[in-house]
């Protein structure tokens, strides 16, 4: 299993990001949402918040393939909506490439190995 840490920035609009917020809680984020995150075998995902800036945590079992997480969501019409729905409040960072929307994180420190 592996941890991933990832960045996005949203709308700097505070009626946009409590938006953000609501539809992510339990009872607003759509299952089918949910049920495509388990299905690609990612074992517990979480998002935090500072100010505009989203981090991302996301542990993968050893199946994982973000190629086919990245397919199996092309292929579903409501993951799809629910991309753009999270587009209307979610704005790229400066250095994403084109298209891309989360950015992998760089690990640079590690209490472990010290």
């Amino acid at each position: 299993m592996s941890w991933q840490c990832l960045a996005l920035d949203l709308r700097d609009d505070p009626a946009l990001i409590a938006e953000y917020e609501r539809w992510h809680r339990a009872e607003f984020i759509w299952p089918e949402v949910v049920d495509s995150i388990r299905a690609a075998g990612i074992l517990d995902m979480q998002i935090f918040r500072t100010g505009n800036r989203l981090v991302m945590l996301m542990r993968a079992g050893p199946a994982f393939d973000p190629a086919a997480k990245a397919a199996a969501d092309a292929a579903s019409a409501r993951v799809q909506a629910w991309e753009t729905l999270m587009s209307t409040f979610q704005q790229p960072l400066p250095w994403a490439g084109d298209g891309q929307k989360w950015v992998p994180m760089q690990r640079i420190f590690d209490l472990a190995g010290c």
